[in-house]
């Protein structure tokens, strides 16, 4: 078995049948679905567990953890799973028919160890491709289509991910309290080391949803400070970026800082410190922004 796909799940048993039945229409079942509940009170489990016993076409597991949130859902994912590439697709999210099939045949025809993995397209349930193609080239670094080095109109990305690589830099790091660090993190972490090979594909279908990860920011910035700092000090500490990337970033890093509590880290710690430092002022402005607008 080559590919595993994971689901990390908290109350949406609803969403999550619709991410099952995709599951149930892969061209190619040469793949493990595992689902992480991340402390579901509304019957996931159990609904998990007819599937288990029904399921003949393709593997299923199923692990229960208590609620601390996407990044510490997929630590746990990462820590079972056993194949060479795994990738995420999000409760409210589903894969298209042919994704599995797309995945592995390009991998067993243009994989390596000297790749991360493969990076694709996502999609919305309207068949609109989310953001712009990526570059047509063999592999393209994550870090660069964060910051901008690709003409491109950046849209949100699936990507697959040697499972060595995840185990290498995870587990996330948990900060008591916090349940919004992105696991972006992560694939950042990796891009420092390798590139993605480029899958212009759709490989994920994306629901927004009104209490979903990328809705309520303001919120997410009072509430998990200390995660938010800890990945604009990555930001930070990319080489050869633009003077206006590491000014905004800095003005988060501050005001992260001081919503956590501790302003005095926000030069400590800052890989730009002198614009980090120049920042500050509009850094306390916008603490002061989200600890007003962000209840």
């Amino acid at each position: 078995m080559l590919l595993t796909v994971f689901t990390p799940a908290y109350n949406r048993a609803d969403l999550l049948v619709r991410c099952y039945d995709s599951m149930k229409r892969q061209t190619c079942k040469d793949f493990i679905w595992m689902i992480i509940d991340d402390g579901s009170t509304d019957g996931t489990q159990d609904l998990v567990k007819q599937w288990i016993s029904k399921e003949s076409d393709f593997s299923i597991e199923y692990y229960y953890k208590e609620n601390g949130g996407l990044h510490t859902a997929y630590n746990e994912a990462i820590a079972h799973i056993r194949t060479e590439l795994c990738v995420c697709i999000d409760s409210d999210d589903f894969m298209p028919d042919d994704a599995v099939e797309k995945i592995l045949s390009f991998w067993k025809e243009n994989g390596s160890n000297s790749v991360a993995g493969i990076v694709g397209l996502d999609y919305d349930l309207d068949d609109n491709i989310i953001g712009d193609p990526l570059p047509s080239q063999k592999t393209v670094n994550l870090i660069d289509l964060l910051v901008g080095k690709y003409p491109i109109h950046n849209g949100d990305r699936t990507n697959v991910v040697r499972t060595e690589l995840y185990k290498k830099f995870a587990p996330m790091k948990v900060f008591p309290g916090e349940k919004n660090f992105n696991p972006h993190y992560m694939h950042l972490q990796i891009s420092q080391q390798y590139d993605f090979l480029v899958l212009n594909e759709n490989l994920r279908y994306v629901e927004y949803q009104p209490t979903g990860m990328s809705n309520s920011m303001l919120k997410q910035y009072r509430n998990s400070p200390n995660s938010f700092a800890e990945i604009r000090k990555l930001y930070l500490s990319f080489p050869d970026t633009s003077f206006k990337f590491k000014f905004r970033h800095s003005i988060h890093f501050v005001s992260s800082c001081i919503l956590a509590g501790k302003p005095w880290k926000a030069i400590k710690d800052s890989p730009c410190k002198l614009i980090t430092t120049m920042a500050i002022p509009c850094g306390a402005g916008l603490a002061i922004y989200v600890t007003v607008k962000g209840r």
